[in-house]
């Protein structure tokens, strides 16, 4: 069997091709006999297999990238993962996720899932991960995604690209939407209003409560209707601090953040949100 000649010019065409370490190339060249795309099958699965040997640690860094449809009716937000600030602060890794996001506008995707199947240049989401992966040697991927869709979606990053908000208006408004979406960046709002708070959360809320009084020695021999009674009014205080429109605004105290959105305009509502965190 021949042995074919790998040369410099060989190796540092594959790095260009995958982002490889040189000594990879090398060796993935030599595996393959030379063959070009046969090396960069053989790299990715090498990166499988990093993958797997990484399954076990947590990758709590990465960059969140926050973006609309030009029509601004649609927003996406996009969380590629690793393991390391050091990676997360790397100009060329916040524009690999910069360009996953914007794949995600384009093709106005629904999950991350999709995502992952998406075509950027002719390579799948999917595959361009496992590329860096097998790069960087530091587990990777689309942590998390989410989408909004509404009259009018703002968004907002904050924090160097370490959370993202989407918010949705019944109605366009970009300057309420950056202060809507800050607000919910600061306070972290369980639902829109109390309506909205899932049930599962409020029962939650509720046994807390209740089994909080009842630890209390001041509330011992106290009657259950009392204990109940004094509950739903703890649990009106949960409301007023957890659900964005009972929330104090945080630009002015002085006012509700459902009063500064009648001040925006008399019939401008928010119809969702979405906030995601690195964590």
């Amino acid at each position: 069997m021949s042995t074919v000649t790998i040369t410099a010019a060989d190796i540092n065409k594959l790095r260009q091709a995958t982002g490889a370490g040189m000594m990879d190339c090398r060796k993935a060249l030599t595996e393959t006999n030379g063959d070009f795309e046969a090396a960069i099958d053989w790299l990715r699965k090498q990166g499988q297999k990093v993958a797997a040997k990484r399954s076990d640690r947590e990758a709590k860094e990465g960059v969140i990238i926050a973006k609309t449809s030009a029509d601004n009716k649609t927003g996406f937000i996009v969380c590629i993962s690793c393991e390391t600030d050091f990676v997360s602060k790397n100009a060329d890794f916040v524009a690999f996720a910069q360009s996953i996001a914007n794949a995600a506008v384009e093709n106005d995707v629904k999950s991350a899932e999709e995502l992952n199947e998406v075509l950027i240049g002719g390579a799948k989401v999917a595959d361009m991960i496992n590329d860096k992966l097998a790069a960087i040697g530091e587990k990777i991927g689309v942590a998390k995604f989410e989408r909004l869709e509404a009259p009018y979606v703002a968004s907002y990053i904050h924090g160097a690209n370490r959370m993202g908000v989407l918010v949705g208006l019944s109605s366009e408004s970009a300057e309420a939407g950056k202060d809507i979406a800050m607000q919910i960046a600061a306070m972290n709002p369980v639902a829109v209003d109390a309506d909205s708070v899932p049930a599962e959360t409020v029962e939650r809320e509720r046994a807390i409560i209740i089994d909080t009084m009842k630890e209390d020695p001041k509330m011992a021999g106290k009657p259950e209707d009392m204990i109940a009674k004094i509950a739903e009014g703890k649990l009106n205080a949960f409301f007023k601090e957890q659900t964005l429109l009972a929330q104090a605004f945080v630009k002015d105290g002085g006012m509700s953040v459902a009063d500064y959105l009648k001040s925006a305009g008399a019939d401008l509502k928010v119809t969702g949100f979405k906030r995601v965190a690195l964590g």
